[in-house]
């Protein structure tokens, strides 16, 4: 345990202070919108409020899942679930592993972190590797959701990762009827997030047939987790092997429009190299519901909380602005916008 919590840690400080790209880009800036000249809207009326998770959430924005490990989660978990609960957004923890492993180290991941969110979805978070490794898979998913009186649990898929992680969990056989019994049982919908490379048209209908009703594509073009375990690398032969993946994956531009296209009744989610509110507009008119950012909110919930509000608030702004320029009242006038020839 101690060695995961190690691992964790690295993670978080790889994160914030090397550079852990992608070299290519999602894909999302070949999204042009036609701008209106004439919105004949009034911006204070726009509305980008929206269902999730049978809640009312101000803005199609997730701060998605990013730590979970280290013992400075705790903190962190606290100034997202104040931000988010003030400014009516839902927000993911990061991995529940440690805690549900650990009998005295659960990383603020209890009930207090629902009284510090009332009224918006949290999302619980457990690794699809553990699901073959732990004896009652179906048992520890309900105990994560219990833990934050959850309102849905990710299963994080980072098969990659896990390859080039050095002790990284490499049998993923079973995984996928795992999270059939799971999905069947859980009171609550479950949630299947890539970490970085992007999930397929394909995969994502196996998700579906499996009982996953929202995707989180996290395509490529944001943090590269190969590219992590390559900086967290203890041997020279493991680094190279992590980082001749960093830009192994589907961008996320693409990944959006796949997953549409092969499940048009799933909630769909655009994460991986969300950088602003005009990214979440793009999203949105290739066919997500939602946009996350992980990475891009990290710094700031670091921060002075008045920091993380700023950043969300100007997402949100951006957001609005995209929607008046393109004749947008809301977020379904949105999904049809005109886009340049």
């Amino acid at each position: 345990m101690e060695r995961v919590e190690a691992r964790k840690s690295d993670h978080l400080e790889v994160v914030l202070n090397r550079d852990v790209q992608g070299v290519h880009s999602t894909g999302l800036e070949k999204v042009k919108f036609a701008h209106v000249a004439l919105p004949e809207i009034d911006f204070a009326a726009i509305d980008i409020s929206t269902e999730f998770l049978g809640r009312r959430i101000a803005a199609p924005i997730l701060i998605s899942s990013m730590t979970g490990g280290p013992r400075a989660a705790e903190a962190i978990n606290k100034a997202i679930a104040e931000v988010a609960n003030s400014i009516g957004l839902p927000f993911g923890v990061g991995s529940q592993r440690i805690a549900l492993e650990s009998s005295t180290l659960n990383a603020g991941l209890d009930r207090a972190l629902r009284k510090l969110a009332p009224k918006v979805p949290i999302l619980s978070n457990i690794g699809a590797a553990q699901l073959v490794i732990w004896d009652d898979p179906v048992s520890c998913c309900a105990r994560a959701v219990a833990a934050i009186e959850a309102d849905a649990l990710i299963v994080h898929l980072n098969p990659l990762q896990e390859a080039v992680q050095e002790g990284g969990d490499r049998n993923w056989k079973g995984v996928l009827t795992a999270l059939e019994r799971v999905a069947r049982s859980l009171p609550v919908p479950l949630i299947a997030k890539e970490v970085g490379a992007g999930i397929s048209g394909v995969v994502a209908r196996r998700l579906w047939n499996a009982g996953v009703r929202i995707i989180d594509v996290a395509g490529t073009g944001g943090t590269s987790w190969a590219q992590v375990e390559a900086e967290c690398a203890t041997s020279a032969k493991q680094r190279a092997v992590a980082s001749a993946f960093r830009d192994w994956g589907i961008p996320t531009a693409d990944a959006i429009v796949e997953v549409r296209q092969a499940c048009p009744e799933a909630t769909v989610i655009a994460s991986g190299g969300i950088r602003s509110g005009i990214d979440i507009a793009r999203s949105i008119r290739l066919g997500a519901d939602l946009g996350a950012q992980a990475a891009g909110v990290l710094t700031h919930a670091m921060d002075a909380p008045a920091a993380l509000v700023t950043h969300l608030e100007t997402l949100i702004e951006q957001l609005k602005v995209a929607c008046f320029c393109t004749g947008s009242p809301n977020l379904a006038a949105l999904r049809t916008a005109a886009l340049q020839p």
